[in-house]
């Protein structure tokens, strides 16, 4: 499938049309780059959360995350424990799977061990494809590149979870790392 007429007639990646709420994300967000520690770290814990579900769920439960995660502060979130774990599995706001609640906050203990000069933007930086000519139809947009499985091996090295080629895959493309917005999308070169 390729680029579709959105509601106001731009092209877009086919996904987004489906919802406001993606076309939204797609518009203002997904492929433009992240910067700060706190705003990547949230995002790969929404793409932990989102493993095995679909994207929507997650985007509509984004404020309650941010809200129960304590805007994904990785010092505060490295702080949890036990009753905080607790509090997090009553939240019907969120996604309430006790083993991405815990990742979770091992992934903030993890970002805070990580070596001194050491930073997620880094590591992501790291595994960066090279640019490729943009995709024309949405079959041609991988689940997962050599590069993912690289930042899935690395960040597990340092002690995250729930970090898998996809979800790896599904970081990079998220926070402008790559750019898999079709070549026909009107919103492929907004930045």
């Amino acid at each position: 499938m390729s680029a579709l007429s959105g509601p106001d007639g731009r092209l877009r990646c086919p996904w987004s049309v489906a919802s406001e709420d993606y076309l939204a994300y797609h518009d203002t967000e997904w492929g433009r780059p992240v910067h700060g520690e706190s705003a990547l770290f949230e995002r790969l814990c929404l793409e932990g959360f989102q493993s095995g579900l679909s994207w929507i769920t997650i985007l509509r439960k984004r404020e309650a995350f941010r809200e129960a995660f304590k805007g994904f502060d990785p010092h505060t979130v490295a702080a949890f424990g036990e009753e905080d774990v607790a509090s997090l599995m009553g939240n019907a706001g969120i996604v309430r799977n006790e083993s991405k609640i815990r990742a979770t906050i091992g992934n903030a203990r993890a970002l805070l061990a990580l070596p001194e000069g050491e930073s997620l933007a880094l590591i992501l930086e790291r595994h960066r494809p090279p640019e490729e000519p943009a995709p024309q139809f949405l079959a041609d947009v991988p689940a997962q590149t050599a590069e993912s499985r690289g930042l899935s091996r690395e960040l597990r090295r340092h002690g995250f979870r729930f970090v898998g080629p996809v979800t790896a895959y599904a970081m990079l493309q998220a926070t402008g790392y790559v750019n898999d917005h079709l070549a026909g999308c009107e919103f492929r070169t907004v930045s």
